[in-house]
């Protein structure tokens, strides 16, 4: 079992900065990948960044692409996303989620809401 807890989230206005720490907990040894995905009200949960937790390759969304960075800090089994240049369509709570394999996510955590006000 992995266990999960975000935090960061706010309300901020457009072109601000924010980060998110998402702490990991329980089987942090067997975790694959890091991931951070979004839902805003009315729409899918989407798929926003991710890190291999050993070596470290991110990959991310185009819509997030230059704006937001993931990065983690093994020593302390925490995620972190960086988001810059906020914009109004960024509005959503953000999930941290963790893969133990290459097949899919298997923790979540409760999620932080984040509002770009325009």
């Amino acid at each position: 079992q992995v266990q999960l807890v975000e935090s960061g989230g706010g309300l901020v206005q457009a072109g601000d900065s924010l980060r998110l720490s998402c702490a990991a907990s329980g089987r942090t040894f067997a975790i694959y990948t890091m991931g951070w995905f979004r839902q805003a009200p009315g729409k899918e949960r989407e798929f926003v960044a991710a890190v291999r937790w050993n070596g470290g390759t991110t990959y991310y969304a185009d819509s997030v692409k230059g704006r937001f960075t993931i990065s983690r800090d093994n020593a302390k089994n925490t995620v972190y996303l960086q988001m810059n240049s906020l914009k109004a369509e960024d509005t959503a709570v953000y999930y941290c989620a963790a893969a133990m394999d290459a097949q899919r996510y298997s923790y979540w955590g409760q999620g932080t809401q984040v509002t770009v006000s325009s």
